[in-house]
């Protein structure tokens, strides 16, 4: 007898819910490249909503209690997978790398262990150090490709994930200083499509020294977006030679997910990862 013969089964044989339970264990890209082109019945799956809940509730990114409202539970799983802080040595633990410094005045940016002289302690304590600034204007800042992070044009364009933007700064309590930040979104040709610029924050001297959080939300932005400049930094208030100037740390870049807005099209997806040559 033919052990292959009266034996042998299709996967598709088994019930749809444990084949969605099979595809919660495959790679989201893996799903979208190789299992939907496959047949109709593994599209159709892959496309059901129960899936990429299933997805988001196994990785962590919800819980069961979850009670927002998520209009793309596919998008909404993809954009909770890349979340991370797009800026990298926020908190200056390796160096000054990754930044370039756009103006170096006075005694130029140093690095210094917190909470610093005439300072107070951050308020997360896994903060070790700050950048601080000195007399004459020092600025550092970061251009963030957006595509070379994983971000598809498709899901900038038509979904428009919120962009969330954090500093921290402080003064020395003996010196007063001024606070500068400017955060824009650039086109792939480097054209300003929003920008975050507040006029200059200035501390006078004698303060309390405590760290203040500086945020931002981009939202609805227009379509093209594909760069984030990120530059901060300022100069003291007294013209002191050293480091007394703002201190500057625990910067971020992160892109949110929202959870209230209309359905994005399929077409959110990159075209690598739509299901082509699907086979009924």
């Amino acid at each position: 007898m033919d052990r292959a013969g009266p034996w042998s089964y299709s996967i598709n044989e088994l019930p749809e819910n444990i084949l969605l339970e099979l595809f919660t264990h495959v790679p989201a890209r893996q799903l979208l490249l190789h299992c939907r082109p496959v047949c109709s019945l593994w599209r159709d799956l892959i496309d059901l909503v129960t899936l990429w809940k299933r997805k988001c509730l196994r990785e962590g990114f919800v819980t069961e209690d979850w009670d927002q409202p998520v209009a793309d539970w596919k998008i909404f799983y993809f954009l909770c997978s890349l979340r991370r802080n797009l800026l990298r040595n926020p908190c200056a633990e390796e160096d000054m790398g990754s930044w370039r410094i756009d103006s170096n005045g006075g005694d130029h940016w140093k690095v210094e262990s917190l909470p610093g002289e005439h300072g107070t302690d951050f308020p997360d304590p896994q903060v070790k150090k700050y950048f601080v600034t000195s007399y004459g204007m020092c600025l550092k800042s970061q251009l963030v490709d957006l595509k070379a992070e994983g971000y598809w044009e498709e899901l900038l364009d038509t979904f428009r994930p919120e962009i969330v933007v954090k500093d921290w700064f402080a003064a020395r309590a003996d010196c007063g200083c001024s606070y500068h930040i400017r955060v824009q979104l650039a086109s792939a040709d480097y054209i300003v499509l929003a920008s975050f610029e507040p006029p200059p924050v200035t501390v006078h001297q004698w303060n309390d020294a405590t760290w203040t959080e500086v945020s931002h939300t981009f939202s609805d932005y227009p379509p093209g977006v594909r760069h984030i400049l990120f530059q901060h930094g300022g100069k003291d208030t007294q013209f002191w030679a050293g480091w007394y100037g703002p201190r500057v740390t625990n910067s971020s870049i992160i892109i949110s997910p929202k959870t209230s807005r209309s359905p994005a099209p399929s077409g959110a997806l990159p075209e690598t990862l739509q299901g082509q040559g699907e086979a009924s």
